[in-house]
């Protein structure tokens, strides 16, 4: 992203899409929480399955069940791990000014879509490409 483009979305005077001081507090304090809620969650995460290792007993039915809680458990902490990068990232981007600009076609993206998905760092027109791209 270059700066000029940077400077020219912070900086517009009458543009709908301009993200405001406020605005941009408001989602650096709901990055924050959220990242703070995954932390606690994966610490939590971790913990338990601590636990369940040293509880471990021979039995192949516990064994059977050790494994799918094992591996629901991997699943969950991917994913929160994934957020985490993704609320880490939109932080930095806060910092940088270039919060709510689309990663890939560099547009603005729409209020509405941040306040529903905060750390979303594409607009509905590219996560739909990068959608049906994945299908294939």
């Amino acid at each position: 992203m270059t700066k000029s483009l940077n400077n020219n979305y912070y900086n517009r005077e009458e543009d709908e899409e301009k993200l405001t001081k406020d605005e941009l507090i408001f989602f650096k304090e709901a990055l924050e929480e959220k990242k703070v809620k995954i932390e606690k969650s994966l610490t939590k995460t971790n913990q338990e399955a601590s636990s369940h290792t040293q509880n471990r007993c021979n039995d192949e039915g516990e064994d059977a069940s050790f494994e799918i809680t094992n591996n629901v458990n991997t699943t969950i902490v991917r994913e929160q791990t994934k957020t985490l990068n993704q609320v880490n990232r939109c932080l930095n981007k806060i910092q940088t000014g270039l919060y709510g600009i689309c990663t890939l076609c560099e547009e603005p993206i729409n209020i509405e879509r941040l306040k529903v998905k905060i750390f979303t760092e594409h607009c509905i027109t590219c996560r739909e490409i990068i959608e049906k791209q994945q299908q294939y």
